[in-house]
């Protein structure tokens, strides 16, 4: 048989994996994978709620409902990391716009 025999019994057992067959998938830690459709809710409750921040100049009480909306729709993890990058995509832009200027050195004589 040659070297794809490997390949073939690999794509064998993806294809009767439980999330091949439409079954979802439990992660290491307990908790399982978000469908497609809870990924997509995630991400436009995300995008809702960021919306919301640009449009109030970043006050979250204006956002508040939108937020508890955000953090029901994603895992927790998630939402830790979508308010990282929110925060990272802002300084860039920040960067972007003004440049970077290093602050002047305190000790130097």
């Amino acid at each position: 048989i040659g070297p794809t025999a490997p390949l073939a019994s690999e794509a064998a057992r993806f294809l009767m994996t439980p999330l091949a067959l439409g079954q979802r998938r439990v992660l290491c830690s307990g908790m399982a994978a978000p469908t497609m459709e809870e990924r997509k809710a995630c991400w436009g409750a995300r995008d809702e709620f960021w919306q919301c921040l640009d449009s109030h100049g970043d006050d979250a009480a204006k956002c508040e409902k939108l937020r508890r909306a955000f953090e029901a729709r994603c895992p927790q993890q998630w939402v830790k990391h979508f308010d990282k990058r929110r925060d990272f995509l802002k300084y860039k832009k920040k960067l972007e716009t003004e440049g970077f200027h290093p602050p002047e050195a305190a000790g130097k004589s």
